[in-house]
Order: structure tokens, then sequence, then C-alpha cells
């Protein structure tokens, strides 16, 4: 059930409390009409109802990484910006051609709300020893989670960034704190998620909820994105081997909304179309905003809706699957095949139009049309899926020396499942198969340009990207210039 992500009327209090933090988290609409109480930050934590509120607070944030996925995927090789024209949205069409600069509102946006999500989790956790009852030991795995995951987002984004622990980051505190090397970074990020590994359940009651599966898949992908593969391999075949997860057998019902939550999402940002939002306040939809963004043009037909044609897939992308791969047609949307298929559909071409279309997070009809309509879509986002897993084990092996028969034994399952045949190849062969079937398997979802990025092929895929500069993206100008510019900006910018 979704209601763990879309609770906000118990979020006034936690809102309000975090609303202060105007250091490094900005200024949002967030805590607007704010009912006036007599409880402070300081002595909230008093039952376990207060506890889960504020890990609802933290959970919260989750959906706001929509930007983050958007951008992943324009800032590759996969897709182009898009939009309505060359000045839509300006701060994506930079990002889309490696022209971005420390003002880019939404870069500034990502910084922004992964770390409030960092200090909503820090909410939780600097309180822990509070009281005690039946279960806290979850609630705290699962901020600790939380915690992981924002700073993971970050320090992918943004490389050194400053890191509080059981702690919140203050206003006032910009003019002692320093960034954090990303090493120690990526440190505690590895030791928070082997802590929530080892007190989470292989399953929750309730769907949405973060499980030892989800916090050692992502263990598993922060080794990998620091060529950990001694490490990743064993704590993602643990994963694999664990009998909770399996590949959908139906790969086209995937991405459809009445097959969320399903036996192959590992971890799945939760969203919903009940409560919408409006473009004053974008991170406070509890809808997925990307597939409004992702949407066709003034749309009329059948299946889908409008939306506003951004993150278009590219022709070389489309070509890149391999005959008779099942996955292409769910992936990627071929709108002149379909009007054809549909004399019915009518739509309007956007800028850099390409014919294609992000099939795996446009909007679907059915839905509330809550409005916004375009911002409130309840398409979940499979952040972490069994094929991911497979894929990522089947590197670790592969680029770890360890064993290349089981990396072929991973990958194959991904490729039958698609109805393709077994790859045999060994040694940087094999790497490249797989480095092609993470391409395939997971576009539109997000993750290539770091995958490019952390595999060193970025300068030779992405039209241009400058090495040495365009690894990381610019800490946003305010921030730096909060800290009276203590702070160096990354190279390059």
């Amino acid at each position: 059930m979704k209601i763990i992500l879309n609770s906000k009327k118990h979020m006034k209090k936690i809102v309000f409390f975090l609303a202060s933090f105007t250091f490094m988290i900005g200024c949002t609409d967030d805590f607007v009409e704010v009912d006036s109480f007599d409880e402070t930050t300081e002595n909230f934590f008093n039952s376990e109802e207060d506890y889960q509120s504020a890990l609802t607070a933290a959970y919260d944030l989750l959906q706001s990484t929509y930007i983050n996925v958007m951008l992943g995927e324009i800032a590759s090789d996969n897709t182009l910006a898009g939009g309505e024209s060359a000045v839509d949205v300006p701060g994506i069409q930079e990002v889309d051609d490696m022209v971005h600069t420390p003002v880019n509102q939404q870069l500034r946006d990502l910084w922004t709300w992964m770390f409030a999500g960092v200090n909503r989790a820090n909410y939780v956790l600097e309180f822990k020893d509070n009281i005690d009852f039946v279960g806290k030991e979850g609630i705290i795995a699962e901020a600790t989670f939380l915690r992981a995951y924002y700073y993971f987002e970050l320090v992918k984004w943004f490389g050194d960034v400053p890191l509080a622990v059981d702690q919140r980051l203050l206003f006032g505190d910009q003019d002692v704190i320093d960034r954090t090397p990303r090493a120690e970074v990526y440190a505690q990020i590895e030791q928070d998620l082997i802590f929530a590994a080892a007190n989470l359940p292989l399953n929750q009651a309730d769907t949405g909820r973060i499980t030892k599966g989800a916090a050692q898949a992502l263990l598993g992908k922060v080794y990998l994105f620091q060529n950990k593969f001694q490490e990743a391999a064993p704590v993602l075949e643990e994963v694999i081997n664990s009998g909770v997860y399996e590949l959908l057998t139906d790969y086209s019902s995937m991405f459809e909304n009445d097959n969320e939550n399903n036996i192959e999402s590992v971890f799945e940002v939760q969203y919903s179309d009940i409560e919408g939002a409006g473009f004053g306040c974008l991170q406070c939809s509890e809808g997925n905003v990307a597939v409004g963004f992702n949407g066709i043009r003034n749309y009329s037909g059948p299946v889908f809706e409008s939306g506003f044609s951004f993150n278009i897939p590219t022709q070389e992308v489309f070509d890149a699957f391999e005959p008779g791969d099942i996955r292409r047609d769910v992936a990627i949307l071929d709108i002149n095949a379909w009007a054809a298929a549909n004399p019915e559909v009518s739509f309007v071409e956007g800028f850099e139009h390409t014919g294609f279309y992000n099939r795996k997070y446009i909007a679907r009809q059915g839905d509330l049309n809550t409005g916004d309509a375009n911002l409130t879509n309840p398409n979940n986002y499979r952040a972490i899926r069994f094929a991911d897993v497979l894929l990522m084990a089947a590197e670790a092996l592969n680029r770890g020396g360890i064993d290349d028969t089981r990396a072929q034994t991973y990958l194959n399952r991904v490729r039958n499942r698609a109805n393709l045949g077994n790859v045999t190849a060994t040694g940087t062969a094999l790497t490249e198969a797989i480095y092609q079937e993470r391409r395939v398997e997971l576009v539109g979802e997000g993750h290539r340009f770091f995958d490019l990025v952390r595999t060193d092929r970025a300068a030779q895929e992405i039209d241009g990207f400058q090495s040495g500069k365009h690894e990381l993206f610019p800490i946003p100008l305010i921030e730096i210039e909060l800290t009276g510019n203590r702070w160096e900006q990354n190279p390059g910018y």
C-alpha cells in the first residue's frame, strides 16, 4: 500500500520542524499554512507514532528523485532534452548539451531535495534513543537506509559533500562545515547499509517499506561504483540467492500501474494520484512528475495521456536492441508506428522530436487525473529491479576476475527473458556484453550516465562530455556563497 509515502496530513509537525533548515535545503513551500503547536524539535519523539511520522517525512523526499531519474537519462547518450523549444526549462537543456553551470535550477533542486532527505532521516536518528518500543530497531534501520540512499545520490552527482551523521544540518552550520571527501562519504554509506541490512526483514508487512534485500542491493551498487568487485559480488549474490526476488515472466507488464511492487521489485519509490500539486512546488507532488514531463505532447488517443515531450529517446538507443528483443517496444514507444496502428491518434511534435518516447514512464489512462494531472501521475519508479541486481552481480564477478561462468549465468537469465540467446564470451568481451545489456535492459530508468562515468566510457559516448570536468556536476553557486565562498567548486566549473 502506498500510504507510507502519501500521508502528508500526518507530517505537518515534522515538516514545520524541518522548515528551519535553510542551509543547503533552500526555500520551499512544504511548510506553508502549518498549524501552530507547542512541541519543539527537541521534545517531539515521545511515542511510536511520532517516530513513524518522522520516518514518513524522510520517505517523502524519495518522490523528489524524479529529477535525478530524468537528468540521469538526459545527461547520457540515451535521450535528448526535448520539451516545447530550445528554451523550455533551460536547466534541462543545459545538462543535455553538457553546458550546465553552477547556476542551474534543476541541479540546485536536486542538491536541495536530497539534503532535505538527509536531514529528515537524520532527524529520526538524532533522537533514536529517546524512548524504547517494540519494532523501533526497524524504524531506525529504515531511516539509516534512507540517509544512505540520499547521500549516494549526492555523492554520485556532486562528489565531496558535507557529511552529517545522526544530527541535522542547521542554519549557521554553513559557517563551519566543509565538504567531506567522497571516500569518507562512501564509507559512511557502506556502514549505514550494512547496519540497515542487518536490522531489516526480508519482507515487510507494508508494501513499499525498505527491506533487507533493498539494503543489500544498494550496498552492492555502492561497492560497484567504487570498483570494489570483491565486496560487491557476494552481497549481490546473497540477494539473488535469497529466494525473495525473480525476473517477471511477462516483461510487457513490468511498468504498468497495475503491476507495481511485483516479484522483480527490490526497491520501488511509491507514487500516488490522490493529492495534487502544481509548478509552484514540484517537490510537493505525491505523483511522479517525470511521467508528465516524459509524455507525448498534445496526445489524443488510446492507452496514453498527454505530456510535455521531454527526455526523448534517440534513434541510436532504439537501434541498440538486437533483432527479436521483446524489450524494445516496452521500453520505447515509436509514436509514428503507434499512430499508424491507431488512426484516431493525434499528437504534436516537440523540440528535438525523434519519433520516440520513454514508454516505461509516460502517463497511462485510468488514473484520477488530479490537478495538475501532468504532475500527479501514480506510476511508481522501479529504483532497483532484480534484473539490475543480476547484471551488477555479473559485472562484479567478471570485472573482479572472480568467476566468468557465474557472470554468464546471471547475464543470460536477463537475456533469455528478453527472448535472446546466451552469451558465451569471457574476459573483456563478456564485460562489453554486460555493458550493452545494462543499456537496453535499463534504458529510461536513469542509470545510463552514471554507468558510463563509473566505467570511464562517458567521453567516447556522450557528445560534449569533457574528461576531468563532467564526471561531476557543479555545486550550486548559492551554496558556496552561503559558506562565505570557503568551498572550492568542482573542477572545470
